[in-house]
C-alpha cells in the first residue's frame, strides 16, 4: 500500500472529515482544491506543479469517493476490478467506458476516472496500484494502457481459466 492511501485509511478511522474534503476535491482540478492540501501536500516532496502532483490529489479524491464501510474482498487492481464488473452486470457500456479510459489524455484522465471508479460502485479497488499507474499513464510506450487492456480482456475471456499462461508454455 502506498504510503498515501494507507495515510488515508488511518486518517479516515480519526477524521470523517478528511474524506469529505478529499470528495469535494473531486469537483476541481487535480491539486486546486485548497482544502485537500493537509492531506496530499507532505506526499509530494516539493513537487509544485505537475503530473506527480496531480495524480496524488485525484487518487486521493477517488479513494475517498469510492470508499465504503465494511468493504470485503482484496482491493483488485483497476482493469480487473472493471472486468468483474462487467462480467457481473452484463453491460457492454463498461467495455466501452474503459475503453474510452484507455484512450484518455491528460486532461481527459481526470473526469474518466471519476466516472469510472462511480460505476464500479462496490468492487473494492487497489488505490495504491492505480497510483503507481497513472504516475505512468503518460509514457510514450502507453504501457499501463497496455497493462490494463491485457488484464481487462483476460480477465473477460472465457478461455483465460483454461489456457495455459503464454510466459510459462514458453520456459517449459
Amino acid at each position: 500500500m502506498s504510503g498515501l492511501i494507507a495515510w488515508l485509511e488511518q486518517l479516515n478511522e480519526a477524521d470523517s472529515k478528511a474524506k469529505a474534503v478529499l470528495r469535494r476535491s473531486l469537483a476541481f482540478d487535480p491539486g486546486q482544491h485548497i482544502p485537500a492540501f493537509p492531506y496530499v501536500e507532505s506526499f509530494l516532496k516539493g513537487e509544485a506543479e505537475g503530473w506527480h502532483r496531480q495524480m496524488h490529489y485525484l487518487v486521493a479524491g477517488l479513494w475517498a469517493a469510492h470508499w465504503r464501510e465494511g468493504r470485503v474482498g482484496m482491493p483488485l487492481p483497476l482493469a480487473k476490478a472493471c472486468a468483474i464488473h462487467q462480467l457481473n452486470s452484463g453491460s457492454a457500456s463498461t467495455e466501452r467506458r474503459f475503453i474510452n479510459l484507455l484512450d484518455a489524455d491528460r486532461e481527459q484522465l481526470p473526469h474518466r476516472m471519476r466516472q469510472m471508479i462511480a460505476l464500479l460502485g462496490e468492487q473494492p479497488i487497489d488505490f495504491s496500484a492505480l497510483l503507481r499507474d497513472l504516475l505512468d499513464w503518460n509514457c510514450d510506450d502507453k504501457r499501463i494502457q497496455n497493462k490494463w487492456a491485457r488484464e481487462f480482456y483476460r480477465t473477460i475471456s472465457p478461455f483465460s481459466q483454461n489456457e495455459p499462461d503464454a510466459a510459462t508454455e514458453t520456459a517449459a
